[in-house]
């Protein structure tokens, strides 16, 4: 029963997995890569990930109650991409130096994305930024369109009411 206790996850770990298990569903919904075209690439997948736990973030951020809850979620996020990266066959002295790298590139990614939705209602920073980075080496001719949908998924969250993203309830809008 004490080890029980012990080893049980704290509830806002819980919460920060549930919501990282809704991340990557909504980043993996086929609607993103059949009709806004993003790529179906290791890369692409990254990307929206990424983009999806931002505006998570950004959401619980501030919120009372949530910086528990938001670690949890930023943890359970590299675990999965330390966990994708061993599946993929990346050797264990190479992981490090790749998940170094991915940390850089999420809090490059998290300064931009901050900066461009600080750029609102010009949605040109957005765009261009969602041109350069989901669709790198691809056809960004859909960016704008991911933008909206971008914009559509932050004014979902924002409109959930607190208290069920904290139980580990996020609802997306359609995607």
């Amino acid at each position: 029963m004490l080890l029980d206790r012990l080893f049980r996850p704290r509830p806002a770990q819980a919460m920060g997995r549930t919501l990282y298990v809704q991340v990557v569903e909504q980043a993996r919904a086929p609607a993103l890569y059949e009709v806004l075209g993003c790529p179906d690439t290791v890369e692409g997948r990254f990307e929206l990930y990424t983009l999806h736990l931002m505006l998570l973030l950004e959401r619980l951020r501030g919120a009372e109650g949530a910086a528990e809850i938001s670690q949890a979620l930023f943890d359970a996020y590299l675990k999965g991409l330390d966990d994708g990266l061993r599946e993929m066959g990346v050797g264990d002295l190479s992981v490090g130096k790749k998940m170094r790298r991915l940390g850089e590139a999420f809090y490059g990614r998290g300064k931009s994305y901050d900066a461009a939705l600080a750029g609102l209602p010009d949605v040109g920073p957005l765009t261009a930024l969602l041109g350069r980075t989901v669709y790198e080496g691809a056809d960004a001719s859909r960016a704008p369109d991911l933008a909206a949908y971008v914009l559509a998924q932050r004014e979902a969250l924002a409109a959930e009411p607190l208290e069920r993203l904290l139980a580990g309830e996020a609802n997306w809008g359609g995607s």
